[in-house]
């Protein structure tokens, strides 16, 4: 009886240091402030990111409106330029 309860209390020892050293290693405590402050900071730095992708949006529109141009004044139909048209009359 008291073989086994000294077995019981070693293998509790050893459980109860291999835990202790697991936090010390990974300690949750320290990964979960982390984890919130790095949430807070995108919190707070989105409406920054927000104007980013939209001035990167419109100077992206920006260009496709001037290769929409470029085409049209190179095109030959009609209902881009008029040019044809008006001599097919």
């Amino acid at each position: 009886m008291q073989q086994a309860l000294q077995s019981n209390m070693k293998r509790f020892r050893t459980f109860l240091n291999y835990t202790k050293n697991y936090l010390r290693r990974k300690n949750p405590i320290k990964l979960f402030k982390k984890g919130l402050v790095a949430g807070l900071k995108d919190a707070l730095s989105i409406n920054k990111k927000r104007k980013m992708v939209q001035n990167k949006l419109k100077y992206q529109m920006y260009q496709l409106s001037q290769m929409e141009k470029l085409i049209a004044q190179n095109n030959e139909h009609a209902f881009l330029r008029g040019n044809k048209f008006n001599e097919m009359r």
